[in-house]
C-alpha cells in the first residue's frame, strides 16, 4: 500500500513539473508583448525593443532563462517574480546588475564574433586587474570613485568595496579577487540592446562619409543610471594654444570624448583627450581607429597615397604612428615637426 502511494505521489510530483516546465518553456517562447511586456513596469522597454536592430530575438536569447546559469539563475528569477508581486516597481527602476551585464556580454559574443574577435585585441577588453592594480598609474593617483565613470560603469558597489587602500603607496588588492578577471567595458558600455535604431534621416546633416556609418552607439552613464545616445549628446569646445579647434562631427567623436576627455579648460592632448590638432586636425576617432578594436594600423593609406606629397612614405616617417616613442604624436603632428622653418608648400 506505501508503495503504491509513492508511484502515485511521485508520478504526481512529475505530472506536476512537467506541466510546470511546458509552461515555462512555452512563456519562453511566446512573443515578449504576450511574455515579458505582461509585467507594466518593462512596457516601456519592450516598446523600444520593437524598434532595435534586435527585434527578431526572443528575451531568453540575451537574458537567458531560469535555468540558463543553474541554481543561481533559478534564485535570480525568482527573486524577480517575488519583487514583481510585492512592491510596486516602476520601469526606471528595472535594473541590470553587473552580473547580468557579463551574461548579455557573453550573448553579445556569440552572436557578433567577428567584432569580439575585434574587441578582444584592442585596449577596451581590459579588466579590473589592468585598471584597478596597474601600479605605475595608483602611484601618480590614487584609485577613486570616478574611476567607474569608464572602468567599471556597471559595479554594483562602491571603490572602497571593491579594493583597498585607496592612496598611491599600495600594495593594492581586491576584497574579492574574482573581481580581477572581469571586464571592467564590456559591450554594454557603449551598445544599449534596446535602443531604437536611428535612421540616416536624423544624421542628414553630417558629411557623407559619417552617414555610412551606423551611429547606434550610446555611453552608459553610472550616475544616472541610462544609456545616452550619441545623438543626445554635445561635443564639447576644444582649445589648443589658445585658440579653437576644429572637433570631427562624427556622432562617433561624441562617445569616445565622454572617456577620452581634457582637463576642466577643455585643452585638447591634457588627461586622456586624443583630439588631433595639427594636420589631422577635425578628423574624428574612427576616421584612423577601427570601431571595436581601435587598430589604426591601416589608417594612413585610406588618406595617402602611398607615397606622400612629401615623396615620403607616411607610414614610415617619424611619428608616433611608426614609432610609439617618437616625439611627433599623430595626434598633434604639424608639417613644421618635419620640416621645420622650411617653408611649407600647400
Amino acid at each position: 500500500m506505501k508503495r503504491k502511494v509513492l508511484v502515485i505521489g511521485g508520478g504526481v510530483a512529475v505530472l506536476a513539473f512537467a506541466s510546470m516546465f511546458g509552461g515555462y518553456t512555452t512563456w519562453n517562447s511566446m512573443s515578449p508583448d504576450r511574455s515579458c511586456a505582461s509585467c507594466h513596469e518593462i512596457r516601456s522597454r519592450v516598446d523600444t525593443f520593437h524598434s532595435s536592430a534586435h527585434q527578431e530575438l526572443k528575451c531568453t536569447d540575451c537574458h537567458g532563462t531560469a535555468l540558463s546559469y543553474g541554481f543561481h539563475s533559478l534564485m535570480e528569477k525568482a527573486n524577480m517574480v517575488f519583487t514583481h508581486v510585492s512592491e510596486d516597481v516602476e520601469a526606471e527602476d528595472v535594473r541590470m546588475n553587473e552580473a547580468q551585464v557579463l551574461q548579455v556580454h557573453e550573448a553579445c559574443v556569440n552572436c557578433h564574433q567577428s567584432a569580439a574577435a575585434k574587441w578582444a585585441v584592442g585596449g577596451h577588453a581590459t579588466t579590473y586587474r589592468d585598471i584597478f592594480l596597474d601600479e605605475e598609474h595608483n602611484k601618480m593617483e590614487a584609485p577613486y570613485a570616478d574611476c567607474f565613470r569608464c572602468h567599471g560603469m556597471y559595479y554594483d558597489g562602491t571603490i572602497k568595496e571593491l579594493m583597498s587602500p585607496l592612496d598611491t603607496k599600495g600594495p593594492w588588492t581586491f576584497h574579492d579577487p574574482e573581481k580581477a578577471d572581469h571586464y571592467a567595458v564590456p559591450c554594454l558600455a557603449c551598445h544599449e540592446m534596446h535602443s531604437p535604431q536611428p535612421t540616416q534621416a536624423q544624421f542628414a546633416h553630417l558629411e557623407d562619409r559619417f552617414q555610412k556609418r551606423n551611429p547606434g552607439y550610446s555611453l552608459y552613464s553610472r550616475p544616472d543610471k541610462m544609456h545616452l545616445r550619441v545623438d543626445t549628446m554635445v561635443v564639447p569646445d576644444m582649445f589648443h594654444d589658445g585658440k579653437p579647434v576644429m572637433v570631427s562631427e562624427d556622432p562617433v567623436e561624441a562617445l569616445c570624448i565622454r572617456c577620452h576627455s581634457p582637463n576642466h579648460a577643455h585643452i585638447a592632448g591634457t588627461e586622456d583627450d586624443k583630439t588631433p590638432v595639427g594636420v589631422h586636425e577635425g578628423l574624428s576617432c574612427a576616421s584612423c581607429h577601427e570601431p571595436h578594436s581601435n587598430n589604426p594600423m591601416n589608417s594612413c593609406t585610406d588618406c595617402h597615397p602611398a607615397v606622400s606629397n612629401c615623396n615620403l612614405d607616411v607610414q614610415r616617417m617619424d611619428t608616433s604612428f611608426a614609432n610609439p616613442d617618437s616625439a611627433n604624436d599623430i595626434h598633434s603632428v604639424s608639417c613644421a615637426d618635419c620640416h621645420g622653418d622650411e617653408k611649407v608648400r600647400s
